[in-house]
């Protein structure tokens, strides 16, 4: 089999806070997203410190309209340019696109009685705008945008009364364009709480006493994300019949160093770990370790009956995740050579590449991941990030000739089909950053994913006019032939 299943959903992904920018335009509030900061003084492979929000960041964010050192409240201006973008996608083949909506679109605050007409509006062209290219929207309703006013209001996700405020957004959006989205995904990666708690759920570690007054505090906003995504998927199935409700997953792939029983105890955990947030969706209930866990650490979690039985009685239709990179877990981590990356820093793999962002480059670990997630859950999956962030170069005809990028997407797909072959049920598969895009961690433009060059650099200067990559008419060949442009020279990729 050197194609993929019939119908299978080739296409890309954003998000609304790396790409649209116009982040006061038409009545939107402002978002975690607009106070995140370019930090060029710090090491793009200090994962921590570049994510890190405090609230004197806060408060000198709101006190500016700057867009030069908050890259996402320009973006790539996709929201002045959907249709010149929707139209290249298109050109390209695509399948689906994976954007999400902004909160602070809908409900500026994330608390007002009535939505904001012209936010509903924007987003139902966009999607019209989809439908009219035989595009199927993938549609994540938290994509690390949540309103600035719960969380200064609310302390964010720990508040209970976030809960209702994320369901009737939830609904309004449901009604509104029920007639345009099938595919749904609640929280854009849920696992990512402790690394970037700020942006995920809105809290502040530097508020708390300490630091396992912040983890509980976590917990709880976790918790009540849980119960969210169970509402959404409740509130989906009776206004939408028919559509169906993702969970997001992180994957991170670890590998113990070598075949020590205690190193191979300490992958598992690693990896055990990582599944408890896709276990809660999928199967309807904590598991026993994580309650141990609270238990041990005197975690006082607030939860009802109902709220348990709601997540038994709305689990998820499928698990979506992203994929860019694996770990490597050492006894004696402190030796060894270190690499960043992404998610983390980890030990060195000496049999993997390493990208110029520290990125562990491993296709093989897609495959893994996909045998993995499909035995633990029997349910479809859907690859919905995976790419490389890379340094382009326009060339002086207007293309980048970016062989590396068209290699990384191979050697990932051949693994995808492999996995396939084993036996994977995979829905589609939507590259990340399909066009360039504000980072999300080191909110650079110069990390670039797309199959299109956005000409704008770091600053924001630059003519934001597009430029199709080498790489896009190579993924075209792919789309086109369903996969077997990857085992065939018929078809080679063009300028």
């Amino acid at each position: 089999m050197n194609t993929f299943p019939e119908g299978f959903l080739w296409g890309g992904a954003i998000a609304a806070n790396q790409a649209e920018g116009a982040w006061n335009v038409d009545g939107k509030g402002m978002s975690v997203a607009d106070v995140a900061r370019f930090k060029p003084s710090i090491s793009v492979e200090d994962y921590k410190s570049q994510w890190h929000v405090s609230l004197e960041d806060i408060a000198i964010a709101k006190e500016t309209d700057d867009v030069v050192y908050y890259p996402k409240r320009r973006g790539i201006d996709f929201f002045h340019r959907y249709k010149e973008d929707i139209a290249l996608f298109a050109e390209m083949g695509f399948k689906v696109l994976r954007v999400s909506i902004a909160w602070t679109r809908i409900f500026p605050n994330g608390n007002e009685a009535e939505p904001n007409q012209k936010g509903m509006d924007y987003y139902r062209d966009l999607l019209e705008t989809l439908r009219a290219h035989n595009i199927e929207p993938l549609v994540t309703l938290s994509h690390y945008e949540m309103p600035l006013y719960l969380v200064e209001n609310y302390d964010g996700w720990v508040s209970r009364e976030v809960v209702g405020f994320f369901t009737k957004f939830s609904e309004t959006v449901f009604r509104e364009y029920k007639d345009l989205v099938t595919y749904w995904l609640s929280f854009n990666e849920i696992d990512s709480v402790f690394r970037h708690p700020f942006t995920t759920v809105g809290v502040i570690e530097e508020k708390y006493a300490d630091k396992k007054a912040a983890e509980e505090a976590i917990y709880q906003a976790l918790h009540h994300q849980f119960v969210a995504s169970a509402q959404a998927t409740k509130l989906l199935r009776e206004i939408i019949p028919g559509a169906q409700m993702g969970a997001m997953l992180t994957k991170t792939m670890t590998y113990a160093e070598t075949c020590d029983p205690d190193e191979v105890l300490m992958a598992q955990k690693a990896n055990r770990d990582n599944h408890f947030y896709a276990d809660v969706q999928i199967f309807g209930e904590y598991p026993k370790h994580v309650l141990n866990y609270f238990e041990e650490n005197g975690f006082q979690i607030a939860w009802t009956d109902e709220d348990l039985q709601l997540l038994k009685d709305y689990t998820v239709d499928f698990l979506s995740f992203s994929y860019y990179m694996s770990m490597v877990v050492s006894k004696n981590a402190a030796q060894r050579e270190k690499v960043g990356g992404n998610l983390m820093t980890g030990v060195k793999n000496p049999y993997l590449n390493t990208s110029e962002w520290g990125w562990q480059v491993d296709p093989v670990g897609l495959r893994i991941s996909l045998i993995d997630l499909y035995d633990t859950y029997r349910i479809p999956l859907f690859v919905v990030e995976n790419g490389i962030g890379s340094t382009d170069m326009l060339t002086a005809d207007g293309t980048v000739e970016d062989d590396y990028r068209i290699a990384y997407f191979r050697d990932h797909f051949e693994q995808m089909n492999l996995a396939i072959k084993d036996g994977v049920e995979l829905m589609g598969y939507t590259s990340w950053g399909c066009i360039d895009i504000v980072s999300a961690s080191t909110s650079q433009m110069t990390k670039r994913y797309g199959f299109i060059y956005v000409d704008a650099d770091d600053l924001g200067n630059g003519t934001y006019n597009r430029f199709k990559k080498k790489s896009f008419h190579w993924y075209k060949d792919v789309i086109e032939t369903n996969g077997a442009s990857l085992y065939t020279e018929l078809q080679p990729a063009t300028k």
